[in-house]
């Protein structure tokens, strides 16, 4: 396999042109094309579908640019590495869920980092773009989190990807608040109490392969009028604070964020669902010494927040 056509083929797909990416590598369109037809030869499939709008990606070429990325990535990164006279940087890439534990565990983590070149990479994310990280090699761990009843779906999926897994941590969401809000009075909260309120939720939560609406209808009763929904998790403890009518389904939370904001959080009796977080690696990955620092941080932070 040739790696220069594997690089024009990646550049093709960004563009979805072939002359786009002629002018970009400024290589004439012929030499592109030509390399193309060999590569897809030589594998024999068909990358691109093409058409009078431009080059269009095939399943099977999606697949395959995903692994040729990965593997230009690691080609640069060599070179990198000893044109720099072999200094050796230090790497570290998680992909997570939004949780205060988890970002506890990486604070720590992160005073672990020595003087050495370093370049440490930190998302917040759901876990579909969890696993897409981690099988497109942009991120070497990655945290999924599901609800229970989709255990033996995850694990299923995650096997059949190539993915190791170990179990993290296991935990009901409970409510946080304001301490000014009404509901932080109440010694017992039920789903009917939250219905006045606004609910605070982050707009990208959803299970891999299955219908949204079905995933929504299992979730916490939906019986909320009014709701907004996030991104950045540091906008909701804004939201939570200053907005006394909020409110938050999350994992436990660590009492120097609810200080910090003046929140509180409280359990709801009629909540029972049990939740999984998940470390996620490709099969065959060896845990480096950062990796193992940031998963014994994990682990200690799991038994100060969530025992």
């Amino acid at each position: 396999m040739n790696l220069l056509h594997m690089k024009y083929a990646i550049e093709v797909a960004r563009l979805g042109s072939l002359n786009k990416a002629a002018e970009t590598l400024l290589i004439a369109q012929p030499n592109i094309s030509r390399s193309i037809k060999e590569l897809e030869g030589s594998l024999g499939i068909t990358i691109f579908n093409r058409s009078a709008k431009g080059m269009d990606l095939t399943p099977e070429g999606e697949e395959f640019i995903s692994y040729a990325k990965s593997i230009m990535k690691q080609i640069d990164e060599v070179e990198m590495l000893y044109k720099n006279g072999g200094e050796k940087k230090q790497r570290f890439s998680i992909s997570v869920p939004r949780a205060c534990y988890i970002s506890d565990a990486f604070a720590a983590f992160s005073k672990s980092i020595e003087a050495a070149p370093a370049e440490i990479f930190y998302k917040e994310t759901n876990s579909q773009r969890t696993i897409n990280n981690v099988l497109n090699n942009d991120y070497k761990l990655g945290i999924i989190r599901y609800a229970e009843n989709y255990d033996k779906y995850f694990k299923t999926m995650l096997e059949e990807k190539g993915l190791g897994y170990e179990m993290i941590a296991e935990f009901s969401y409970i409510l946080i608040m304001s301490s000014k809000n009404p509901l932080a009075k109440k010694e017992e909260i039920y789903f009917d109490d939250l219905v006045p309120y606004i609910e605070i939720a982050h707009a990208d939560p959803y299970v891999p392969s299955l219908p949204l609406s079905k995933v929504v209808k299992e979730e916490l009763p939906d019986n909320i009028d009014r709701r907004i929904y996030i991104f950045e998790r540091a906008s909701q403890f804004d939201l939570l604070s200053e907005n006394h009518e909020t409110f938050m389904w999350v994992s436990p939370a660590s009492e120097k964020i609810l200080s910090r904001y003046d929140l509180v959080q409280r359990r709801c009796s009629e909540n029972r669902k049990i939740y999984k977080d998940v470390l996620i690696y490709r099969e065959g990955y060896k845990f480096s010494k950062l990796d193992k620092i940031f998963i014994t941080e994990l682990c200690n932070a799991r038994r100060k927040y969530l025992s």
